[in-house]
């Protein structure tokens, strides 16, 4: 039975992620950084016991990566058993290949040449965590960023009663607050998009030792370059065994920023529904509750918060374990970044409810509105603040005491209005004034910092 429930319960919304940052994903990588490598080697003219490769073979090998499968894993978990080593166990998979493509043992010999497991290691887990959030976590991150953009431009002239400190406050619109998380997400996906991975790859301790004493005529750190750069990673020259992983923390503080937005969008959410600013739409034959036939919950909210926390409790814990080695390596590493694709999951998971629960709410204008109506001690803001430009004495002091803790009335709004020592023309327009209209250039903000194509209807 499952442990986890990305393997049980929700397997069917993660698929991607087994797909792309599972154990067996990771082997993938390996095999073909190997693969790679020993290519690498075989073009590099100051080493003659590799001469250059066949074109059979070397076609062969672009196959053989290609088309790595389960047959693959499982012959790689059998040597793994024997060894108790998984990437030495990828590495004799290799040779097997060579050797049924009759490679003479010499020449298998340079498989995995001069490498330290993290050389093989560290430019595997940046692929795959690449190649997983290009595939799965990004493109859910964009569909939910536009939903809610697509929603924030239909709705951004929808007046909503607005609450600072939990207490009513200069009104808004619905458009308008959700373009607030459209622009916060935008910034930490444009940083995703712009991340650029590092790689090493120089040996036992970072100093091409082995490589220098086998084949000292060989510009070594132009080949780990040129090698490393092949992968579109960025090269890193200075590192011990390990990379140092700090941009794979800069990856996970990225996705923890989004996914704190996440959070708080969920949170903002629910706090609608509960206010019934959001209506929910009922799902026919689902249930609410054991015992409370009329209960339609927002759980998708909760759902995206529950799984959130656990994401980022691990994306942080990645962050900073992954940067800290003793001295030249320890393995907590190892064993700390087989987690990664567990983080994901749980963001991807996130993600997905979070849309779910959006496609289930509509506004209920009626109910914005009928607060609004009854909450006209928010235009003592704007009362106080045209009193000041016209220089009457003490404003926001007789406003304070006119407003604050008191529910007020519109005819007493009025009257005050009208005994004070202002224009006709400023007179008429706080007169003018209601809750649902006070909403200054929230529509225009929407329509002039969220732009997109044509909304239909």
């Amino acid at each position: 039975m499952p442990i986890s429930p990305l393997d049980g319960r929700y397997a069917s919304q993660v698929v991607e992620v087994e797909a792309e940052l599972s154990e067996e994903a990771l082997f993938g990588w390996r095999f073909a950084v190997e693969v790679a490598w020993y290519r690498a080697l075989a073009s590099e003219p100051g080493i003659v016991e590799l001469p250059p490769l066949p074109p059979e073979l070397d076609a062969a090998l672009g196959s053989w990566v290609d088309g790595f499968g389960p047959a693959d894993v499982a012959a790689i978990r059998a040597h793994e058993r024997r060894t108790n080593h998984d990437l030495k166990a990828v590495e004799y998979h290799l040779k097997d290949k060579l050797a049924a493509a009759g490679v003479p043992p010499r020449q298998r010999e340079m498989v995995h040449f001069a490498c330290t497991s993290e050389d093989v290691n560290n430019l595997a887990h940046a692929l795959m965590l690449r190649r997983g959030l290009e595939v799965a976590w990004v493109p859910e991150a964009e569909a939910l960023v536009a939903d809610v953009s697509s929603l924030a431009r239909r709705h951004a002239g929808l007046a909503m009663p607005a609450h600072t400190h939990g207490q009513p406050a200069t009104p808004t619109t619905l458009g308008k607050e959700l373009a607030v998380f459209v622009a916060r997400w935008r910034r930490q996906l444009d940083g995703v998009r712009r991340l650029r991975l590092t790689g090493k790859f120089n040996g036992a301790t970072g100093t091409f030792g082995a490589h220098v004493v086998a084949y000292p005529e060989v510009d070594w750190p132009a080949l780990s370059r040129s090698f490393v750069e092949g992968f579109d990673l960025e090269w890193n020259p200075l590192t011990t065994q390990i990379e140092a992983h700090d941009t794979l923390g800069e990856a996970f503080h990225l996705l923890m920023r989004f996914d704190a937005i996440l959070l708080d969008f969920c949170r903002d959410m629910w706090e609608y529904v509960s206010r019934g600013y959001l209506r929910q739409r009922p799902v026919p034959g689902e249930v609410g509750s054991s015992t409370m036939p009329h209960k339609v919950n927002p759980i998708d909210f909760e759902n995206a918060e529950a799984n959130l926390g656990i994401a980022d409790a691990l994306f942080g814990h990645l962050a900073g374990k992954l940067a800290v080695s003793r001295m030249q390596r320890d393995l907590s590493d190892s064993s700390a970044i087989r987690n990664v694709g567990v983080a994901v999951g749980h963001s991807l998971l996130a993600l997905r409810a979070a849309r779910r629960g959006l496609g289930r709410v509509e506004p209920d204008a009626e109910a914005m509105s009928g607060e609004l109506d009854a909450s006209w001690e928010v235009l003592a803001e704007a009362v106080q603040t045209v009193m000041r430009r016209y220089g009457c004495p003490e404003p926001y002091e007789r406003l304070k005491a006119f407003s604050r803790g008191e529910r007020i009335e519109p005819s007493a709004l009025a009257e005050l209005v009208a005994g004070l020592d202002l224009p006709a023309e400023a007179k008429a327009r706080l007169a003018a004034l209601r809750p649902a209209g006070y909403t200054g250039l929230a529509a225009e903000l929407v329509a002039r910092y969220l732009p997109g194509p044509p909304l239909n209807g």
